[in-house]
């Protein structure tokens, strides 16, 4: 196996932006996945609609897609890119646990998996902030990328995650 470079660094060991200019553009999706764990009265309370901030899970999706979008603004090396698609949606894995899935789509000569990542992050922190006064106890996380597809690397499928699971056939 050889050695991998690290992109990130000019010829100089300092930071840069990667070109990307002679890249060729094809269709990148990126799917993550996180959760936040929580007292079960929250979880009941997340359900019944009844935090008093109103709907935590519209407004952890809608942070959630704005953040996808401003990804380039927050990390530094990261290309600002035109989405074409972002999903967020949400399961209760069991009365403690919130799992949520994000799923990034673009078509163009670099990845999405910041935008991904970025987004699922908000979500999380998102939901601890509606529900912060109830709930200070919150853990958010494990957040991981589950696939990503397009591009010169090509896929990636999480080695831990079986294929039903990393959202396969679900459009953005």
């Amino acid at each position: 196996m050889g050695e991998e470079r690290l992109t990130h660094f000019n010829g100089q060991g300092r930071a840069h932006m990667v070109d990307v200019s002679d890249k060729v553009e094809t269709t990148r999706i990126a799917v993550v996945e996180s959760r936040i764990k929580m007292k079960a009265e929250t979880m009941r309370k997340i359900s019944a609609g009844t935090i008093g901030k109103g709907d935590v899970l519209a407004v952890a999706q809608v942070a959630g897609i704005m953040a996808a979008k401003k990804t380039a603004d927050l990390i530094p090396m990261c290309h600002p890119l035109p989405l074409n698609g972002i999903d967020i949606t949400f399961e209760e894995e069991n009365e403690e646990v919130l799992m949520f899935r994000v799923i990034v789509k673009t078509t163009g000569v670099t990845g999405v998996e910041m935008e991904a990542l970025t987004s699922a992050q908000v979500t999380g922190l998102t939901i601890y902030d509606m529900c912060k006064a109830v709930d200070k106890d919150m853990v958010l996380g494990p957040t991981y990328l589950v696939k990503k597809s397009g591009g010169k690397s090509g896929d990636y499928v999480r080695a831990d995650i079986s294929a039903q699971e990393t959202g396969e056939g679900n459009d953005v």
